[in-house]
């Protein structure tokens, strides 16, 4: 992370409540707009954290800081988008111009519960990383963090503006969606065809679809969605979701529908469709040519 001293002075002093309880604040905003069901158990804070009341004032002004630069970036970004918006206005194409705005894959908890502060993070050669505990907070209300495929490495929010070609404004959509389908999506909203090949070779066709149904409030038809990141995996039918942490982990089994913050291991219970979910996700993970695992240094194995 990487910000000017003015942009991250304005954020100071913001996050001096601490990761507790400002997510229970979010939280609270969660449910009011509509975004979280509060029937859903709210996460619980992992041991690796600590209470922000078990910290020095020293070690609270440092998080703050460090967090003050996260909040400073994103505000630039936000900037950045705001110029990008003015510049199409101003050609006339902003109406028609299908506009896709979503998050990274869940907070980053590299660097852990403490994050990294080394250097000047005003300057390019510093090295900040928010760190486990406020991606905790980030990840109001999931489990674990980017990396991993519960849902707080996985989900993020969408938002889709297209004035010509959106009747709705200001609702939400809860069709899940996936970052495989902005490609189908784009290709759909613009009539372009798919390319075939490129140069001689066969291009494989996209794994999504277009996410032009959701925006008329209707499904989008697939049968499953299906992810897959350093040994870590899952697999989504309707509202079950079935995921594992490592290549060796158990799967676990949710309905996202009742306990969309994972709280609630359905695997024991119903055992004979874990190994239904199990067995689609092999099947997925040899066509999509996730197995066989590359070795060490990044080469496929051959065979099994």
């Amino acid at each position: 992370m990487q910000a000017p001293a003015d942009e991250i002075a304005k954020f100071r002093g913001k996050y001096l409540a601490g990761w507790g309880p400002l997510r229970i604040q979010r939280h609270a905003r969660q449910v009011e707009m509509g975004l979280v069901d509060p029937a859903w158990p709210l996460a619980p804070r992992p041991e690796a954290i600590k209470a922000w009341t078990a910290l020095t004032d020293a070690e609270k002004d440092r998080f703050d800081h460090l967090m003050a630069v996260y909040a400073a970036t994103v505000a630039r970004m936000d900037q950045a988008i705001g110029s990008l918006v003015a510049g199409l206005k101003e050609r006339g194409e902003l109406d028609n111009t299908l506009i896709l705005f979503l998050s990274d894959n869940g907070g980053n908890a590299e660097a852990g519960p403490g994050g990294r502060t080394e250097g000047d993070p005003t300057k390019p050669d510093s090295d900040w990383f928010c760190g486990e505990s406020w991606a905790f907070l980030e990840n109001t209300p999931f489990r674990r963090y980017k990396h991993y495929n519960h849902e707080g490495g996985i989900a993020t929010p969408l938002i889709a503006h297209w004035p010509a070609g959106i009747t709705a404004r200001n609702e939400l959509r809860r069709q899940p969606g996936h970052l495989i389908d902005l490609l189908p999506t784009c290709l759909d909203v613009a009539g372009a065809s798919l390319l075939k090949e490129r140069a001689g070779v066969a291009v494989l066709p996209p794994e999504g679809r277009s996410l032009r149904p959701a925006f008329a409030d209707q499904p989008i038809a697939r049968e499953a969605l299906f992810w897959e990141h350093e040994g870590n995996a899952a697999i989504r039918v309707g509202d079950l979701k079935l995921v594992r942490a490592g290549r060796n982990g158990a799967w676990e089994l949710y309905d996202l529908l009742k306990d969309r913050t994972e709280q609630r291991d359905l695997a024991a219970t119903l055992p004979d469709k874990v190994k239904e979910l199990a067995a689609q996700w092999e099947a997925w993970a040899l066509r999509a040519n996730v197995k066989p695992y590359p070795e060490a240094g990044g080469k496929k194995k051959k065979g099994k």
